[in-house]
C-alpha cells in the first residue's frame, strides 16, 4: 500500500481543508447548508480521496481516486471565487484560499500525469 503522508499533494490538500473550515466560519448563517457545506465537502473530499486511493490495491483504482480529488479541487476553486464575488470572503482570505487551492490542483495534476506516463 502507498503512504499518503509522503505525498506533497496530501499535505497541501490537508492544509486546504483547514483553511476552508477557518474562512467559512465567518460566512452568513443562511449559508450553513449552502455554500459553507458545499465548500467544506469539496475541501475534505480532496485529502480523503488521496488517502482512499493510496489504500486501494490496484493502480487503476489509485488513479481514479486521484482524478476525483483533482475534480474536487477544481470544484472548490469555483466555489471560492463565487464566495469572494458574493462578499463572503475578505480579499486576503480569498487570496490565501485561491493560492493554496491552485497549488494543490497543480501538484495533484502533476502526480496524475507522472503516474500515467509511468504506467503506459
Amino acid at each position: 500500500m502507498r503512504d499518503h503522508t509522503k505525498l506533497r499533494a496530501f499535505d497541501l490538500a490537508d492544509q486546504l481543508a483547514l483553511i476552508v473550515y477557518r474562512v467559512t466560519a465567518s460566512f452568513p448563517p443562511a449559508e450553513r447548508f449552502g455554500l459553507i457545506g458545499q465548500m467544506r465537502r469539496a475541501a475534505v473530499s480532496i485529502p480523503s480521496n488521496i488517502v482512499e486511493g493510496c489504500a486501494r490495491s490496484t493502480e487503476q483504482e489509485y488513479l481514479r481516486y486521484l482524478d476525483i480529488a483533482y475534480g474536487s479541487s477544481r470544484e472548490l476553486q469555483y466555489q471560492a471565487s463565487l464566495a469572494a464575488r458574493l462578499g463572503f470572503l475578505k480579499e486576503d482570505s480569498y487570496a490565501q484560499l485561491a493560492q493554496t487551492c491552485e497549488e494543490t490542483g497543480r501538484v495533484l495534476n502533476g502526480l496524475i500525469n507522472a503516474f500515467r506516463r509511468k504506467h503506459r
